[in-house]
């Protein structure tokens, strides 16, 4: 008997076991081998299939008599309005877009802020040419050394537009977007103390970022080449 029940409650303990490594697994999910791969703030969504009572605009959608959709152009030194940059940009890339451009760039620039502060070089790579990115390495290492923290936290984004936009002989375009956001910035010593900026406090930031991408890379990710002070 004593056998008997020692062996009905190793069964007992296996099922419930087998119970919880189910549950646990549900609550969890499983690795699919992708968790590591980084949103690509820049790529486009799968667009719906276009409805066939919608015209499409003239401008946008009007063949060009001189130049073929996706066709190498011919970048003059002669400098360009902003809409002929862009207009010059859409002949290159029929893919490009300015106002999804304008939502990739507001969600890379959360992405880089919030890695900046963080210290998480791992997101910052893919997103930064390697120039930037060895100067945003260089400032967090800085602040590592001497034990500092930084938060920031992007509140509002109030402004994002395109200020400049080029394109040049090896169909590198560059974008140039300016964003006003409202930001909680502060530093803390490794003890923890406010040594700069407040936590409870808003402050306006102007930002000036370009943004590069050579055209001819399958690669649709942009990269921040430059941060521009503000004048």
């Amino acid at each position: 008997m004593g056998d008997g029940f020692v062996f009905i409650e190793i069964v007992i303990f296996a099922m419930i076991a087998a119970f919880l490594v189910y549950r646990l697994r549900s609550v969890l999910g499983r690795r699919t081998g992708e968790e590591r791969q980084r949103p690509n703030p820049f790529t486009a969504a799968p667009n719906p299939a276009k409805p066939d009572n919608v015209v499409p605009l003239p401008e946008r959608n009007r063949p060009r008599p001189d130049v073929a959709p996706g066709a190498d152009v011919t970048v003059s030194d002669e400098p360009l309005s902003l809409a002929a940059s862009i207009d010059q940009l859409r002949t290159a890339d029929p893919n490009f877009d300015e106002k999804h451009f304008l939502e990739g760039a507001k969600a890379a620039f959360a992405m880089i802020v919030d890695a900046f502060a963080r210290g998480d070089t791992a997101t910052l790579r893919p997103l930064l040419a390697d120039d930037v990115y060895e100067s945003f390495a260089r400032v967090i290492r800085d602040r590592q050394a001497a034990g500092e923290q930084h938060e920031a936290r992007i509140e509002i984004v109030r402004e994002a537009e395109v200020v400049e936009a080029k394109l040049d002989a090896a169909r590198t375009a560059r974008v140039t977007v300016r964003l006003v956001t409202d930001q909680v910035n502060v530093v803390r010593d490794r003890d923890g103390n406010v040594i700069d900026g407040d936590p409870k406090a808003l402050v306006e930031n102007t930002d000036v970022w370009t943004f590069a991408r050579n055209l001819r890379s399958r690669d649709p990710n942009w990269a921040l080449v430059e941060v521009r002070p503000v004048q």
